[in-house]
């Protein structure tokens, strides 16, 4: 028949390629690329791995089908083939190969299915290379970085056979007891932004479809509870959490859209039109495919009581402007005979095919991986944890952790002490420095006998090795979660005798529940875990100096405890390098520059607060009792060496609602070592329509200077960067009088100076607009 000759036909455009295939199909046959597969050692599919969501598993009894029976018309998509259980790589390409072979042999129209797998802090599967989770990586501020690591990330994963990775997450927090704090990379709009992009660029330089989540609103759920409701009102929502998906799109480029699992005032995403379809697409121009989040529309009859049914639910889901259904095919499965288009179907399907043509995957000459025995004999065993992917994950992990406090010059360790009392819960435990969604802590933590599966050294282990003439003795103290204070005392003991403490606090991520952090790990306040602070307020007692180190996935409150140690440092989950890259920044061998991507709190109550507050956010005295000012605020972090930062100057005092202006400052090492800054800029709005955050981040560059060296740092600043949703919702440049203000964090701001945007009313901004706020650096 002519049809299938057309869509095999690599040398016609695609959307022809598409039409003819779509011609040839059944309704069933389009349905069927709308679903997904997911594998696991007993052929059933629909629900989760070994003890994941168990609390849910019983409700998608009803959806599972053998792979067989998934795949009699076709596929959409096949889930996490290599990150379901212990595999290894090249086991996993011979399963996938196998499936691959199936549906291209042995269905009617032979299409194969796209391959998606998760890759937040690298490709979750066994002997996979385990990044810093993106909260380290906001704290590099570096977006050339982020894209490395991405790209990376994406060589490993096309290597073996994989089209998808599920990531980045552009949440911004709002409230830091949210579990998955840890998964975002802060509470800056732009800084998510940003480093998101890269990501999306980076990962998809490699081949890889970059899957933005959770789309949208997800991380402003109600006192910071996963899957709980969203009150955010539509100007918040415009302007904080939006931003981040935008630019990913317009300037990223980004494949795909995953929904998020919330409600906003009442509508659930997974349902929500005007986000899906009338935003997205008719607005930012997304031409890619949207994905469920796992489970998201059976949850729409399950929790949010939206449908009757699962065949309502699938029909609100794709009528909203869900492509795709993940993990399992089940609500679509059940629209054959429903009252749905066979147009909307095919708008979905259409999206789908697209992907896979432009990947490839409908070419004459397509294979899943090379034939074992045909082109290159037997599969070896991929490296996906080579030397290289370790050195970038050791730049990343250096590089974000940060130096809180150093009122003493305790550090660096340059002449160590004779004897050190290494004191913690976290500080013998290397699964204390992975991610919630790494391999060794989302799937591992269920087969202990593979333990993390890759080298990951503990503190313990890199410490001896940086201090090889110190004695280190080493005494837990406390489990991280559990409240069992039995070890107090061989901890006291430890410090008493030493001359130092290295007290190392923190989380264990894990899911649901399981861990201190990651996805369903929420928390009720921002206390240390278990009887952490216990521990601390013992240790702290002795009287014997103590270096503070948490290793977290969320900001915990540290003000009861900062002002009585002698050096504060954090490090968000800073992945398999973790140990070595703290221990380093502890000897002096590498200089902190990590800084901040939220604020650490004074007290463990008061939530949610960010910085990005209008006036009465803040701390209003006279008004309310409580001081919501941060212990240490946004974009704060120390460094072994100084930087003084001179001579602010703008190129124009006033520009027209559509123009340009720079500003240029002169950044000086005033210390005794090389170091590395972040020159942040903050914008305030001084008088506008609307309530507006005191200030806002709108520019930074990382800096490398020698000692007594010098650069002078430009930034362009568009009229666009002062835009925000005005009182009609229409985003607006209004004319006015604006601050900009440079420095260390964002209260720690010695250079100010003001500008005016002219003009009689504001300029409505439509469609695309200018969104990042470009920086050079020269040497002075």
């Amino acid at each position: 028949m002519p049809e299938p000759a057309l869509w095999r036909d690599p040398l016609l455009p695609t959307h022809e390629r598409v039409e003819a295939l779509l011609a040839a199909m059944t309704r069933e046959e389009k349905l069927a690329q709308l679903g997904s597969h997911w594998w696991s050692s007993t052929d059933t599919t629909a629900g989760p791995g070994r003890g994941e969501i168990a609390p849910l598993e019983h409700a998608f009894t009803a959806g599972r089908r053998t792979f067989e029976e998934a795949t009699a018309h076709g596929l959409g998509h096949l889930t996490r083939v290599f990150g379901s259980e212990p595999v290894t790589p090249a086991a996993g390409v011979a399963r996938l190969r196998a499936r691959q072979r199936h549906l291209t042999f042995a269905t009617r129209l032979g299409i194969p299915a796209i391959v998606h797998e998760e890759c937040l802090t690298g490709f979750t599967t066994l002997g996979a290379t385990v990044y810093p989770a993106p909260l380290a990586w906001a704290a590099t501020f570096s977006p050339d970085l982020v894209q490395a690591m991405a790209e990376a990330i994406g060589r490993d994963m096309r290597a073996v056979g994989v089209h998808q990775g599920l990531s980045p997450v552009l949440d911004v927090v709002r409230d830091y007891r949210w579990g998955r704090v840890e998964e975002t990379m802060g509470e800056d709009p732009y800084l998510v932004a940003t480093l998101g992009t890269a990501y999306v660029r980076g990962l998809q330089s490699s081949g890889i479809i970059a899957t933005l989540k959770h789309f949208a609103g997800y991380s402003a759920a109600r006192a910071g509870r996963n899957h709980a409701p969203v009150p955010i009102g539509p100007r918040e929502f415009a302007d904080v959490i939006l931003p981040p998906f935008e630019m990913a799109i317009r300037e990223g480029g980004a494949g795909s859209v995953m929904n998020s699992y919330s409600d906003i005032d009442g509508r659930p995403a997974a349902a929500h039109a005007q986000l899906l379809t009338t935003t997205l697409r008719e607005e930012w121009g997304f031409t890619g495919t949207v994905v469920s989040d796992y489970w998201a529309i059976a949850f729409l009859d399950m929790t949010h009581r939206v449908s009757p049914d699962r065949a309502s639910s699938g029909a609100l889901a794709l009528h909203a402007g869900i492509d795709i259904e993940l993990p399992a095919t089940d609500a679509y499965a059940r629209l054959r005979d429903a009252d749905v288009s066979d147009a909307l179907i095919e708008r979905a399907a259409r999206r789908v095919l697209t992907q896979k043509t432009q990947l490839g995957l409908l070419d004459p000459d397509w294979r899943p991986i090379p034939e074992p025995g045909i082109d290159r004999g037997p599969d070896p065993e991929p490296d996906l944890d080579s030397p290289a992917n370790r050195a970038l994950a050791r730049r990343i992990a250096e590089k974000s952790v940060i130096l809180l406090a150093n009122p003493h010059d305790t550090l660096p360790l340059t002449a160590p002490p004779a004897h050190v009392a290494l004191l913690g819960p976290c500080a013998d435990d290397p699964r204390t420095f992975l991610g919630c969604y790494s391999f060794p802590n989302h799937v591992l933590s269920r087969y202990e006998e593979h333990g993390t599966g890759i080298r990951v050294d503990s503190l313990r282990t890199a410490l001896h090795s940086e201090l090889p003439d110190t004695r280190i003795e080493y005494a837990p103290g406390v489990p991280v979660r559990d409240p069992d204070t039995s070890g107090i005392p061989a901890a006291v003991e430890a410090a008493r005798a030493a001359d130092l403490c290295v007290l190392c606090v923190g989380d264990l991520a894990s899911l649901f529940g399981r861990g201190t952090s990651g996805e369903g790990c929420d928390a009720p306040d921002l206390s240390l875990p278990g009887a952490q602070a216990q521990l601390v307020e013992a240790v702290l007692a002795t009287g014997t100096p103590t270096v503070l180190v948490a290793v977290s996935g969320r900001p915990y409150a540290l003000g009861p405890y900062a002002d009585r140690c002698t050096a504060v440092v954090q490090a968000f989950l800073p992945g398999e390098e973790g140990g070595p890259a703290i221990a380093s920044v502890l000897s002096g061998r590498v200089n902190p520059s990590g800084h901040l991507p939220v604020g650490i709190p004074r007290d463990p109550g008061g939530q949610p607060g960010t910085y990005l507050a209008p006036p009465l956010g803040r701390f209003s005295e006279g008004i309310s009792s409580l001081d919501p000012t941060p212990l240490y605020p946004l974009g704060h972090g120390g460094s072994y060496t100084t930087f003084a930062f001179e001579d602010l100057a703008l190129s124009a005092a006033s520009i027209p609602a559509d123009g340009t202006l720079t500003a240029t400052l002169l950044v000086r090492n005033t210390g005794s070592r090389e170091g590395e800054d972040v020159v942040q800029l903050y914008l305030s709005d001084e008088v506008a329509q609307v309530t507006r955050p005191v200030r806002e981040l709108v520019g930074y560059a990382r800096v490398r200077l020698a000692p007594g060296e010098s650069c002078h740092v430009t930034f362009h600043l568009h009229a666009d960067r002062t835009s925000f949703t005005g009182l009609d919702h229409h985003r607006i440049v209004e004319p006015g009088t604006f601050t900009l203000a440079v420095g260390h964090s964002a209260e720690d701001l010695p250079l100010t100076t003001r500008f005016e945007i002219t003009g009689t009313g504001p300029r409505v901004i439509e469609g695309a607009r200018v969104m990042t706020t470009p920086a050079e650096v020269r040497r002075a």
